[in-house]
C-alpha cells in the first residue's frame, strides 16, 4: 500500500510541474481527468467489495 502511495505521489508532483510550467497542458489536464475517474471507480468498487468484519 505503501508503495502505490509513493507512485501516486510521484505522479501528481510531475504533473504539478507540467502544470505550473505549461508544459503539456492539454496531455496533462486529460491524463488528471482519466486518472480521477479511475481511482474515484476503484474507490467506489471497494466500497462494496471491501473486507468486512467478522460477522458474530
Amino acid at each position: 500500500m505503501l508503495k502505490w502511495s509513493v507512485i501516486l505521489l510521484l505522479v501528481a508532483l510531475i504533473a504539478g510541474v507540467f502544470g505550473f510550467f505549461n508544459i503539456l497542458v492539454g496531455a496533462a489536464v486529460t491524463v488528471a481527468k482519466v486518472l480521477f475517474f479511475l481511482f474515484l471507480a476503484l474507490f467506489v468498487i471497494s466500497l462494496f467489495t471491501g473486507r468486512r468484519g467478522r460477522s458474530m
